[in-house]
């Protein structure tokens, strides 16, 4: 088990612009803020969903699959913060709903446009939170 206290940091919050990359944006504000651990919400609507799954028996994700270009409604949107490659970097996830109310989800991946959207980030300050590549499930997590 990993497990590690932290403190509470800075809260921002944002309201991100229309028609851009959402896991873009948010990528930027904690590059931007050097965030290097937080927690993050998200609501608001989106014209444009991408989203990947990770195959667990093949040990990849699969990205270009998962395309909607339609509006949506972001019915939820969380992730954390943490440092890869030496940087602040989210990992999110995300769950729309069509007009007609059916969902779909998974891991945010660009190219995600903005219709509106309200984020909170809160920080947490401690040690560096930082990703590995662990080889029993080849996903890069917390070390």
């Amino acid at each position: 088990m990993f497990l590690k206290q932290f403190e509470r940091g800075r809260t921002f919050v944002a309201k991100l612009d229309y028609q851009a990359d959402l896991l873009e944006e948010l990528n930027k504000i904690c590059q931007h803020e050097y965030i290097k651990a937080g927690y993050i919400q998200v609501i608001g609507a989106i014209s444009s969903l991408k989203y990947g799954f990770f195959d667990q028996d093949e040990k990849e994700y699969t990205y270009n699959t998962y395309a909607y270009d339609e509006s949506m409604e972001i019915v939820s949107c969380s992730g954390n913060v943490s440092v890869k490659d030496g940087k602040p970097f989210c990992h999110m996830h995300i769950v729309a709903s069509d007009k007609k109310g059916k969902c779909v989800g998974g891991h945010l991946v660009a190219g995600t446009s903005i219709y509106a959207a309200e984020v909170v980030i809160q920080e947490i300050l401690g040690e560096d939170l930082v990703r590995e590549l662990d080889e029993t499930t080849k996903l890069t997590l917390w070390k």
